[in-house]
Parts: C-alpha cells; structure tokens; sequence
C-alpha cells in the first residue's frame, strides 16, 4: 500500500521559488560553466599545438598534430569525463552528495592549472604530460555530471525542478562561449603585441615562440570559476533526500531543510523506518526488481544521451575542420598561428552566441510547460531534419556559406532546445534516491562514450575520400558530407529510442521512483 510522502520532501516539492533555489542554480552551475570550458577549449587550440610542436621544415601547409596525438589530445578528457561519471555518480550514493562534490571541483582545479603548465621542451614530452592532466580533469568534470543533476533535482519543487535542472545545465553553453571569446582576447592581444608573417612569407616566423603561451593561458584560465565556488560547495547541506531516504536519518534532513527553508519541519523517524523496511526501497542496481521497475527507462536515457553525443561531439570539437572545408575559416597557410586561433575562436564564439546558448535557455523556460518528452523528440526530430538538409546540396553550400551556417546554428539550436539538455535532466529524476547519481552517471557515461565514438570517429570519417588531399597521417575517410549523412541516422535512431524515456513533468521524485510506495506489484512504464 502507498505512504505518506515526508513532510521534509513535501515541503521541498510544495515550495515557492526561493533565494536558496538560485544560490544551489549558482554553485552547480558554475561547475558545469568550468566543465563546458575546459572540454571545448581544446578545440581551439589543437590546430596551434602542431604548429609548434610539429612543424616540418620546407611542407608547404603548417605542422598539425599526427592522427594518434591528434585522437588522444581531443578524447583523453572525454575518456576521463566517462570513468569519472561512473566512479563519481557511485561514490554520490554511498557517501552523500555535499562530500563527493569537494572532491571534484578541487581535482578540477589542480587539472585546469597543470595542463596549462605541462612540461618539456619536445613534442613527445608536452603532449604526454597535456593528456595526462586532462585525463584527471576529465575525471573530475565527470563527477560533476550525476552530482550536480542529483543535487539540483532533490533541492527543487516539482513545479518547476525540470527548468532549475535545466539552468545549471546552461551554464555549459555560457562555458562554451566564454571559451571562444576568451581565446579571441588572448590571441588579440599577443597577435597585436608580437607581429608575425603569415605561413607562406615566413614558415618559420610565422608562429612566435610567445605562442606557446597562448594555449597554455587559455587552458589554465578554467580553474577560476570553478575555485571561486568552492566554499560555497562545502557550506551547502546535504539533500533531504539522501538524508532521509538513503542515510534515514530523518531528523538531520528535517533539520538542515528548516535552515534552508526557514520554516519548522517535523521529523519522522518511524515513516522513514517503514520506507527503509519496503522492498520497494531494498532492491540494488543489479537486481531483477530494479529491471523490471527501471531498466527500460535507463536504457532509454543511456542509449538517448549515447546517440546524442555521437552528433554533438563530432560537431563541436570538429566544428573548425567543418569551418574550414566550406571556407569560411581561411587556408591554414595564409594565416599565421596566432591568428589561426582567432579565426577559429571567432567561428565557434558566433556559433555559440547565435544558436547553442539560446537553445539552452528555450529550454529552460519551456521544459516545464510543454514537459521533457515532447522537447526531445522535437529536437532529435529538427536535427535530423536539418543534418540532411546540409548533406544533401552539400556541393550548394559550398557555394552558399550563409545558407550552411544558418541550417549549421539551426541544427545546434535543436540540440541544445532538444536532448543535449532534456539528457541530462532526466535521468535525475526518475530512478530512486538511492541509486539516482549511479544511473545518473551510468546514463552520462554512456553519452560521453558517444562523444568518444563521434570525436574519434569524426577524425578519420571526414577526412577527404582522395588520399592526396587528406591532412597529413590520415587514411582516406568518407568525406564530411557523407560523415553527415551518418550523424542524421544518428540523430533519427535517438528519436526513436526516447519513446523510452517516461515523463516527468510536474511529478515528484518519488512518484518517477516509487520508492516510498508499499509491496503491490507495479508494472514498470515507458513513455505515458
């Protein structure tokens, strides 16, 4: 037979928007502000670390990194990112969420700094010590996924939690962004303060040896905003949720929520009691209950978040290859390395400002009004849509630049007002308490193994089908437009697996879970 929910979660679901929920939106958000930077800014300066660092005297274009540098510079963070989301969203369930989340802020820091500092006066050298910092920054980002999705989900209302979620998750476009118009800043500057020959009048003047600090100010700068939100982070309590559910220690989150809501909250050890004893709140992750109860539903936010990222990845990291195959990013040899990075900053910066950050925000103002589902299933929906509107004419864009970067912002506006965001809003919200960060960071694991299989395989799959005219290491690919032509299959596969994915707009946590609920037999649902 059902229970009484709480009163302690009652009156979190129940509650007006407070000065609290924003605060908890600030410091989980500046995480993911710090985690978007740190990831994305690498794209920005790959193409002047094989400036620098493998430059062939007499080659006719300038050095660029090998194909095995190259893969592992652009996915050893993301292979991080993965092992941390596990590791992390496991240890959020047996320790709590406030302790686990010090942890990986302080390692994102210490990372951001040490790959910005990595040393050695040869290729193999920096490149080694670069892949491990980012490896260990990766980990820590990871655990920033399920812990700051957990967290946010047990501190909001059920009202109006999707587009609190959601907020902390756009933080990631202001990441990205804030990445492009940084690096512009920085290679502004050193470009105005240190004249250098484009590549063709000068190969080797062309790229200053002041350059080398360019790449490593604007991979350090990450570790700012993420250590200025680390007291806040240990001055938050824990959730009522953990507190109560998994901890069941009822009087602590009647305790701590009183604080933060400012009203008096009874506890109720005995409730919490029958809760723990409920075979509905026993069951572990590799039971057969939890997959009758929730294993559609997890393989319907990890296959989603797994497609999605595949796309999503493959783009953003690659964007300037794309950039540059149409045009719009000048040959590499008319250009010297510091303004390269310019004009590769300056591309993603537009892409960023006009498409990924308002898709963010569309989000978050409607994801609790027309519900998770329909956002994702439109998204995935206008992804495909426009990914085969560029592939088709691809030969027409050529041609038509405006044309491509409308349809290219339009189809980063449906991801991000589409599943790049509803992925990782899900996913906190309908497993149980106890197990919410570990499928939280199972699901987010999943997407970020998509982001390896789309940043490696992008790499090779767009590279031109005539071997001459492939860059320097690499086997002939498919070409970019048929590489588009697999990311719409991709995207319209994600559609098809989110009629997987239940609703849960306007609905409690554990109504999503039904961890409070008594021993009746209850079916698990797909979408309803």
């Amino acid at each position: 037979m059902g229970q009484d929910q709480l009163k302690v979660l009652d009156a979190l679901d129940s509650a007006k928007t407070q000065w609290y929920h924003f605060t908890a939106i600030v410091i989980a958000g500046m995480g993911f502000f710090t985690d978007a930077y740190d990831l994305f800014c690498i794209s920005l300066v790959t193409k002047l670390l094989g400036r620098i660092y493998y430059h062939v005297e007499g080659a006719e274009k300038p050095g660029t990194l090998p194909p095995n540098v190259s893969a592992s510079v652009n996915g050893v963070a993301l292979c991080g990112t993965l092992a941390g989301q596990l590791f992390f969203g496991w240890l959020g369930d047996k320790l709590g969420r406030k302790k686990v989340y010090g942890m990986t802020l302080m390692l994102m820091v210490i990372c951001s700094i040490a790959s910005g500092l990595s040393f050695g006066r040869d290729a193999k050298s920096v490149m080694t010590t670069l892949c491990f910092f980012r490896f260990w920054l990766g980990f820590g980002i990871g655990g920033d996924y399920p812990l700051s999705a957990t967290i946010m989900s047990e501190y909001a209302n059920k009202k109006t939690r999707g587009a609190f979620i959601a907020a902390v998750f756009a933080m990631q476009g202001f990441g990205i962004l804030t990445g492009g118009i940084f690096a512009i800043i920085v290679s502004s500057v050193f470009d105005s303060m240190y004249k250098a020959p484009i590549y063709m009048v000068s190969p080797n003047l062309s790229t200053p040896p002041q350059a080398d600090y360019v790449w490593r100010i604007i991979l350090m700068f990450g570790a700012i905003p993420a250590a200025l939100t680390f007291y806040s982070r240990m001055k938050m309590p824990e959730t009522a949720r953990f507190t109560a559910l998994v901890a069941k220690n009822a009087t602590q989150a009647a305790s701590d929520m009183s604080k933060v809501m400012q009203v008096e909250i009874e506890s109720e050890e005995r409730k919490v009691e029958e809760i723990a004893q409920s075979s509905a709140n026993s069951f572990g992750l590799f039971s057969k209950e939890f997959l009758r109860r929730h294993g559609m539903h997890l393989f319907g936010t990890a296959s989603t978040w797994f497609l999605l990222d595949i796309a999503f990845y493959s783009q953003n990291l690659f964007q300037k290859d794309i950039f540059s195959a149409i045009g719009w990013i000048p040959a590499a040899k008319t250009m010297n390395a510091v303004q390269e990075v310019f004009k590769i900053a300056r591309a993603q910066t537009l892409i960023a400002l006009c498409s990924t950050v308002p898709g963010y925000w569309f989000t978050v103002f409607l994801i609790d009004r027309i519900g998770r589902f329909t956002i994702q299933i439109v998204g995935f929906f206008f992804m495909t849509v426009f990914m085969f509107a560029i592939a088709i004419p691809y030969d027409y864009w050529a041609k038509h630049l405006i044309g491509f970067v409308i349809l290219y912002s339009l189809t980063f506006f449906f991801a991000n007002f589409g599943p790049n965001a509803t992925t990782f809003v899900v996913p906190a919200e309908i497993f149980p308490a106890r197990l919410r960060s570990t499928c939280h960071g199972i699901s987010a694991a999943a997407g970020k193994l998509g982001a390896i299989v789309g940043a490696f395989g992008f790499l090779y799959l767009a590279q031109n089908q005539d071997k001459s005219k492939a860059d320097a290491g690499y086997p002939a690919g498919i070409g970019v437009q048929n590489s588009l032509y697999v990311l719409g299959a991709v995207n319209l596969l994600g559609l098809i697996c989110t009629f997987f994915v239940p609703e849960s707009k306007g609905k409690s946590l554990e109504e999503m879970s039904r961890e409070t609920e008594g021993d009746e037999d209850i079916k698990p649902t797909a979408q309803v």
